[in-house]
């Protein structure tokens, strides 16, 4: 069993009930196959060592996790410090924390599409968001859009300024 786990994460799914609660096996999956959490036992599944290791395999492991897990702050932080997206996979409530979303944004702008949109109407959120990725402009709520493009455009001209004084 713990050949095929680790070879393929996914043949979790396949093993007798036993293997899914066994700490070691699940651990050997999940790590070549994060989201193999699904086929965990459910008391693995609130185990916050087996689900950050999935999340570091797989950020979409998240939403295997336990209710718990995904409503709990600073395990959540942890989470997006490591892999941002996974803000997509927790609880509302935390979509809405600024906390967490910062942190989320800080990783990869682009968690910005998941955050609450609230956060996506708030300047600091979505200016990092923006710096941290470009692209992450097209989450930013419709109102501060032009801001945001017009100080990105600004901190670009900036550092063409000081970069030509370096030159000259």
């Amino acid at each position: 069993v713990k050949e095929a786990v680790t070879n393929d994460g996914g043949s979790l799914e396949l093993v007798d009930e036993s293997f899914k609660k066994d700490k070691s096996i699940v651990n050997l999956a999940i790590k070549s196959y994060g989201t193999a959490l699904q086929y965990a036992h459910s008391k693995l599944k609130k185990n916050k060592s087996i689900v950050l290791e999935a999340v570091k395999s797989d950020y979409d492991a998240l939403e295997y996790a336990d209710k718990s897990l995904k409503k709990n702050k600073s395990f959540i932080i942890k989470v997006v410090k490591f892999w941002g997206s996974a803000l997509e996979h927790v609880d509302q409530s935390l979509k809405k924390d600024k906390t967490v979303v910062t942190q989320a944004v800080k990783q990869n702008g682009n968690a910005l599409e998941f955050a609450d949109l609230s956060l996506k109407k708030d300047e600091s959120i979505a200016l990092m968001a923006v710096k941290q990725d470009r692209g992450a402009l097209r989450f930013v709520h419709e109102s501060l859009k032009k801001y945001i493009e017009e100080k990105m455009l600004s901190i670009f001209e900036k550092r063409l300024i000081i970069n030509r004084k370096k030159f000259i």
